[in-house]
């Protein structure tokens, strides 16, 4: 990694899925998605270093399973920008995991919104967050919510946003597990599953848009739902005990996170949290376990990087 002192480091959250709603695929392949984003305090860290080409190092938790070449999304984020902007300058990428790594929370995702947040601002291209938006849709369903944040509504393949109103602060559980699951795979699975039904048009719930409009946290825990948990736990049914220890340990509501297999919980308060973060880890059903709260902002440079209009 370069020992520039010039970097530009973003800070970027991970992403649960309060409801998610999936239809039947599209001929694009894709699947036709209604969805509310919930952006929570896991971390990655994408800094960005001038250098002679574009490249990418990786550390901390997980940071093995990370490609480090030009399939790592961060990477592909960076060349979009160079060619939309003309830019033929080189970038080093040096991410810092802190979001779990195939878990159905958007790490790599995440990872793309800081590449394309930090390298807009080292090279100076004076792009706006909408126009930052549109290239991130080009990379990714999850990737224009990293740079948004918060809590929003979700459609198309997910990366038509719009911003929820969410009142108060709604503190999460986080049970990761030992392995991962791909997400195409998950989505093969659901195909399977309802092979042969009439799939109705996905929508978000008013129950669920109401409970975050009343920052009522046992509202939410009841609302919370995802189309893909059932793919997920047929894939690894190890994910239904996480559930039931859970639940019977005292949470508001807890699912799978996206395509999974990260488990999350919504507790009432700190100290519940903790309580739960014990129990789960007493039982063996996680291999580690993580507090969180939402909604968190989206993308956002760090203190002591340079900036450029935003």
């Amino acid at each position: 990694m370069p020992g520039s002192r010039t970097g530009v480091t973003v800070r970027v959250p991970a992403k649960i899925n309060l409801e998610l709603s999936v239809g039947g695929p599209r001929p694009d392949g894709f699947h036709e998605l209604a969805t509310v984003f919930h952006a929570v305090s896991l971390f990655d860290e994408v800094t960005a270093f001038p250098s002679d080409q574009v490249g990418v190092s990786v550390a901390g938790p997980q940071a093995d399973l990370v490609p480090d070449d030009a399939s790592n999304l961060a990477v592909r984020a960076a060349l979009l920008l160079a060619r939309h902007t003309g830019v033929t300058d080189g970038v080093h990428l040096h991410i810092r995991k802190g979001i779990p790594v195939a878990g159905g929370m958007a790490g790599g995702s995440a990872d793309a919104a800081g590449a394309l947040l930090a390298c807009d601002a080292l090279w100076r291209t004076g792009l706006s967050r909408d126009d930052l938006r549109v290239l991130a849709a080009d990379l990714g369903s999850d990737v224009p919510f990293g740079l948004l944040g918060g809590t929003a509504i979700g459609t198309g393949r997910g990366e038509r946003l719009t911003p929820a109103l969410a009142r108060g602060s709604f503190h999460w559980v986080v049970a990761l597990s030992a392995g991962g699951l791909a997400t195409p795979a998950v989505y093969r699975e659901i195909d399977r599953l309802r092979a042969g039904r009439v799939l109705p048009e996905p929508r978000v719930s008013d129950r669920l848009m109401q409970a975050l409009r009343s920052g009522d946290a046992r509202a939410l825990g009841a609302a919370l739902s995802n189309d893909l948990q059932p793919a997920a736990l047929s894939l690894d049914p190890h994910l239904d005990r996480t559930l039931a220890v859970g639940l019977d340990s005292g949470a508001l509501g807890g699912l799978v996170s996206g395509s999974g297999p990260t488990v999350v919980f919504l507790v009432e308060g700190q100290e519940q949290a903790l309580d739960l973060s014990v129990a789960l880890a007493a039982t063996g059903v996680a291999a580690d376990v993580r507090r969180a709260h939402g909604p968190v902002p989206g993308a956002k440079v760090v203190d002591g990087s340079p900036v450029t209009r935003l």
